[in-house]
């Protein structure tokens, strides 16, 4: 058994979600429970305790689905990832929104340590590095591939 203690726990930083995001991850979250199941709980939580916003009001920076992500797991190694929709998972650099990590990532902005607490009990920290947002006119960068 694994004890937490709330030194150990850093607490979230706000997060941003424009509002029809929003609404299509919360219709996911809902219903696309498959095998996902069990971290859908966490994207709910991240979804009701975001602040929405209209999306023309989104700032640039904010991870949302389609960004290209740079994070650093804490431990591990720094990793690039274009943050999609399950379906569209498959392919490589691409993380699902409704994974721990996707879920992290979520409405975060370069700088944010996010941490959640793991099903086996062990805090799971990862800081955002850079984002970067197509739509926005950012380069991409070769991990949209």
């Amino acid at each position: 058994m694994t004890t937490t203690i709330l030194s150990d726990w850093a607490p979230s930083p706000e997060i941003i979600i424009g509002k029809e995001e929003h609404h299509r991850l919360t219709i996911v979250a809902l219903t696309d429970i498959g095998e996902t199941g069990d971290h859908m709980d966490y994207l709910l939580y991240e979804l009701d305790r975001a602040r929405i916003v209209p999306d023309a009001l989104l700032p640039r920076d904010v991870v949302r689905i389609g960004s290209i992500v740079s994070y650093k797991p804490i431990p591990g190694e720094e990793r690039a990832v274009k943050l999609v929709m399950p379906q569209d998972a498959s392919a490589a650099y691409r993380l699902s929104v409704t994974s721990p990590h996707g879920a992290a990532l979520l409405g975060a902005r370069p700088g944010h340590l996010m941490t959640w607490l793991s099903p086996s009990g062990t805090l799971q920290p990862l800081r955002v590095l850079r984002v970067a947002n197509h739509a926005s006119g950012d380069d991409p960068g070769p991990a949209a591939a």
